[in-house]
C-alpha cells in the first residue's frame, strides 16, 4: 500500500488513505528494489512451511514467488516502456477516480491531494519514458499510435477525473475539483499526447518482439514466470499452443457438421462476426445480451460451489477513453460492499458477434474473476493480506479460462451458437499460446498474428486487432490464460480418477478457490493435500 496506494481505493481496504499516487520516478523504484532484496533473505533464512493450506504457507509460498519473480523481471526494463494503448496508464488510472470516496471534509481533501498528483504522475512517466529512449527501449510504434487520441478522450466536459465532485453534491468542492483539473491535468494530459506524437512516435521502435531489446530473450522467459507462476519455455509454449488449437477445432468442427451446415471452420468463425443473422443490430442489445447472461449463471451457482461471494457484479459498457478495450472485470471491495464491474466492448455492434458474449462474461464475473476474486478477498484474517491482494494470471486467468468450460457443464450456453463462442474463445487462447511466443521469439508479423487469430476465434476484427496489440505491448501475459487453466483441469481430472463416486465438484471448486490468489505450483499442492484428505475422510 506505500509503493501502491491506489490499491486501498480499488479494494477499499479498510484503514487505507486516499490521497496519493504511486511515487513513479527511479529514485522510488530503486529504494523499492532494494527493500525487496532484503525480504527475500530475510524469508529465504526462515523454515518453508510445510502444513499445506496453512496460513503461514500460503503467505510464504506467494511472498516467495512474487519477489523471484519480480527480481527476475527486473531485466525487461518496464519502467521505460510502457506507452501502449493496452496497458499505458490511461487504461486503469483514470478509473481510480470513479470509486475515490469522498464522503467527508477529510475524504474530499484526500481526493483533492491525489487529484494534485497527476501532474507529477504524467511528468514522471513522460521522464522515464524519455530515458527509455535514450537507453533503447520503447513500445513499439504501433500499438502507441492510438493512445493521444485515447487520452484526449480524458479532458472534455464529462471527465472522468471530475466524477469525484459529480457524486459529492458539493459546489465549493466541485469548484475546487474543477480548478484542479483545468489548470494542471488538462495540461498534463497534453503534454503527454504531444510528448508522444513530437518525439516519442518518431523515435519508437518499429520491430515487435520484446527481443528487439537488450536481454530480451531473458525479459520474455522473465515475463512468462511473473505472470504464469511456472516456467516453461517459450518452444513448449509454442508446441502446446498448436496442440491445443488442433483439440479444440475438433469440436468447433463437430458443432458446426451438426448445426450449421457444415463448412470450412475458419470461413464459419467469419461469418458469424459479420452476418447479421448471428450479430447484434445496436449497442444497447449488446448490453441487453450480456445482463441476461448474468442473470442466469448467478442462479446456477449453488449447482458449482458450496461458498458464493457477498458482493454482487455490475456489467458496464467501457467510457470513451477506453472503448477500445476487449473487456475487463474491476474488483469488488474487501467487505462486499461496493460490487465488482465488468466492462464491456459495445462499438461497432452490427460487426459483434453474438456468440462470444456469454463465455467472456462468465469468464470474467460468474463462475470466474468475480467469484474467486471476490470471495479471496473476503477471506479476512483466515489468510495473510497478500494473498488477498496480490495477483497472479496463471492463476486467476486460468481460473477464468476453466469456468468457461464449468459454465457449459451448468448449461448456461442455450444455443449452438453460444457454445461456438465457447468454443472460439479457447481455441483463441490457445491460440495466444502461438502468437505470442511468435511474435516474441519466432519472427512473426503483425499481420501473421492477427491472420491466425482470425482463423481459429469468432472475435471481431476490431476486437483482434486490440488483442494483437495487447500481445505485443505485454510479451508473455497472454500465455497463462491457456497455461493455467490446463492446469486446474489436469487436477481436476486426477481428483475424479482418484475420489471415483466420492468426487464432490462443489468442494472441489471451494478448495481451488479457497486461499486466495495462490500460484499454480501451490494449487497442485493444495489439491494434493485435498485428495489424501478425502481419501482418509472416506476411508
Amino acid at each position: 500500500l506505500e509503493r501502491n496506494p491506489e490499491m486501498g481505493t480499488f479494494l477499499s481496504i479498510e484503514g487505507a488513505r486516499h490521497g496519493r499516487l504511486s511515487d513513479l520516478s527511479l529514485e522510488a523504484l530503486d529504494e523499492w528494489q532494494s527493500r525487496e532484496e532484503v525480504w527475500l533473505q530475510t524469508l529465504l533464512s526462515i523454515e518453508e512451511p510445510d502444513d499445506v493450506g496453512s496460513r503461514d504457507w500460503v503467505s510464504y509460498s506467494i511472498l516467495r514467488e512474487t519477489l523471484e519473480a519480480a527480481i527476475a523481471r527486473r531485466v525487461c526494463r518496464d519502467e521505460l516502456w510502457q506507452a501502449s494503448d493496452n496497458n499505458g496508464w490511461h487504461r486503469w488510472l483514470p478509473f481510480l477516480f470513479n470509486i475515490q470516496p469522498v464522503g467527508s471534509e477529510e475524504l474530499q481533501q484526500q481526493t483533492l491531494d491525489r487529484l494534485g498528483q497527476v501532474d507529477d504522475y504524467i511528468d514522471s512517466l513522460i521522464a522515464n519514458l524519455r530515458l527509455g529512449l535514450e537507453s533503447g527501449y520503447s513500445s513499439p510504434r504501433v500499438t502507441v499510435e492510438p493512445v493521444p487520441e485515447q487520452i484526449r478522450a480524458l479532458i472534455g466536459d464529462n471527465s472522468i477525473f471530475l466524477d469525484p465532485a459529480v457524486r459529492a453534491n458539493d459546489e465549493q468542492f466541485a469548484e475546487a475539483v474543477r480548478k484542479v483539473f483545468e489548470s494542471e491535468i488538462v495540461p498534463a494530459v497534453n503534454r503527454y499526447a504531444e510528448f508522444l506524437e513530437d518525439v516519442y512516435l518518431d523515435e519508437a521502435r518499429e520491430t515487435l518482439a520484446v527481443t528487439a531489446h537488450s536481454n530480451g530473450d531473458r525479459c520474455y522467459a522473465a515475463r512468462v514466470r511473473s505472470y504464469a507462476t511456472i516456467q516453461p519455455t517459450a518452444g513448449e509454449i509454442h508446441d502446446l499452443g498448436l496442440e491445443q488449437v488442433a483439440s479444440i477445432r475438433a469440436e468447433m468442427r463437430e458443432t458446426i457438421d451438426t448445426y450449421f451446415g457444415g463448412g470450412p471452420v475458419a470461413e464459419f468463425l467469419r461469418r458469424v462476426t459479420i452476418d447479421p443473422e448471428f450479430t447484434f443490430e445496436s449497442e444497447d442489445e449488446v448490453l441487453q445480451y450480456s445482463l441476461d447472461g448474468l442473470d442466469a449463471a448467478k442462479q446456477a451457482m449453488t449447482r458449482a460451489f458450496g461458498t458464493l461471494p457477498k458482493a454482487d457484479v455490475l456489467v458496464k459498457p467501457y467510457p470513451a477513453f477506453a472503448a477500445s478495450g476487449t473487456g475487463e472485470y474491476h474488483s469488488s471491495s474487501e467487505d462486499g460492499s461496493r460490487p465488482g464491474i465488468f466492462y464491456i466492448p459495445v462499438i461497432d455492434p452490427t460487426r459483434r458477434s453474438r456468440a462470444v458474449q456469454l463465455p467472456l462474461l462468465y469468464h470474467e464475473t460468474y463462475p470466474g474473476h468475480h467469484h474467486q476474486g471476490a470471495i479471496a478477498l473476503e477471506l479476512g484474517d483466515r489468510i495473510h493480506p497478500i494473498a488477498r491482494y496480490l495477483w497472479n494470471s496463471g492463476y486467476s486467468e486460468g481460473w477464468g479460462l476453466y469456468s468457461e468450460r464449468l459454465a457449459d457443464e451448468l448449461g448456461l450456453y442455450p444455443t449452438p451458437l453460444d457454445r461456438m463462442g465457447m468454443f472460439s474463445d479457447q481455441a483463441a487462447r490457445a491460440a495466444r499460446l502461438v502468437i505470442d511466443t511468435g511474435l516474441h521469439t519466432k519472427g512473426w508479423a503483425r499481420q501473421q498474428a492477427v491472420d491466425y487469430l482470425a482463423a481459429n476465434s469468432s472475435w471481431s476484427d476490431v476486437d483482434i486487432e486490440s488483442e494483437i496489440n495487447r500481445y505485443i505491448a505485454d510479451p508473455g501475459q497472454a500465455t497463462a490464460y491457456m497455461l493455467g487453466m490446463l492446469e486446474i483441469r489436469r487436477l481436476r481430472t486426477l481428483a475424479e480418477e482418484e475420489l471415483g463416486e466420492a468426487f464432490d465438484v462443489r468442494a472441489f471448486h471451494d478448495r481451488v478457490v479457497g486461499y486466495g490468489q495462490i500460484t499454480l505450483p501451490m494449487l497442485q499442492a493444495s489439491i494434493l493435500a485435498w485428495i489424501e484428505e478425502q481419501k482418509a475422510a472416506n476411508n
